[in-house]
């Protein structure tokens, strides 16, 4: 019987997909516009995530092989130093001193084979955590990008308390399309935020996972700013309506 696949994994391929799809709604809503390059950004970064991430948990081949050799090494030492022991005399007659040598060469031995085996092993990780370090970095880097992009979109000037001045942001945007906008903003942040959730997925390192929740919580930060955006446009919307 086949492996049953978890409904409750992360499918990198969907959020690709999704990505994919709302760049295109970005495009056909405001085309050639700044919000559409950063849309095609995260769409190129999401394909490289996906196949990093699957990555970022595959021990390395030549880890393998160092500590398979390592290993062989050691074996091999023990069985050619156990080839000058005569095993009968010392059966038969102990002697203290030399039986200490031995085993403090068999130690020595073992330790230093055993610290290079470790150390192959930690430098691994390390790499791999700079690698994914650097991902991550390329997301939260995108998500201030993103939050830039909202930043002059300021519906409260609908409120009457605003004064224009020579150096105030143009708005070009009605209510709606302010509205599409903000809400783009907002799904690129969480779409962000569930690609770095595809690292988390993949590793057990507590500095990686540690990494990808200071990720959700940002785009999470941001998103929350975004949406009482939202929802002052929304109310001065139904405000409008009630006035009408």
């Amino acid at each position: 019987m086949g492996r049953r696949k978890n409904k409750f994994v992360l499918d990198e391929q969907m959020i690709v997909e999704t990505i994919n799809r709302l760049h295109a709604r970005i495009e056909a809503r405001f085309p050639g516009s700044g919000l559409g390059r950063v849309g095609a950004e995260l769409l190129d970064l999401a394909k490289h995530t996906a196949k990093r991430a699957r990555k970022s948990n595959r021990p390395f081949v030549s880890t393998k092989l160092i500590s398979i050799t390592l290993a062989a090494i050691w074996a091999g030492s023990m069985v050619y130093l156990g080839s000058f022991v005569n095993w009968r005399d010392v059966l038969h007659r102990v002697d203290i001193v030399s039986l200490a040598q031995a085993l403090e060469s068999v130690v020595n031995l073992s330790f230093l084979i055993g610290g290079a085996i470790w150390f192959v092993w930690t430098r691994e990780t390390a790499v791999k955590r700079k690698r994914v370090f650097h991902a991550l970095y390329q997301l939260r880097a995108l998500a201030h990008v993103i939050d830039m992009h909202q930043l002059t979109k300021d519906p409260s000037v609908e409120l009457g308390t605003y004064t224009e001045t020579s150096v105030s942001p143009e708005r070009v945007l009605s209510d709606f399309e302010l509205s599409r906008y903000l809400d783009y903003c907002s799904e690129m942040l969480a779409l962000i935020a569930k690609l770095a959730a595809l690292y988390a997925s993949e590793s057990k390192d507590n500095e990686i996972l540690n990494a990808t929740n200071d990720i959700e919580n940002l785009t999470t930060n941001l998103g929350r700013k975004i949406w009482q955006k939202i929802m002052i446009i929304s109310q001065l919307a139904e405000a409008n309506k009630a006035g009408a």
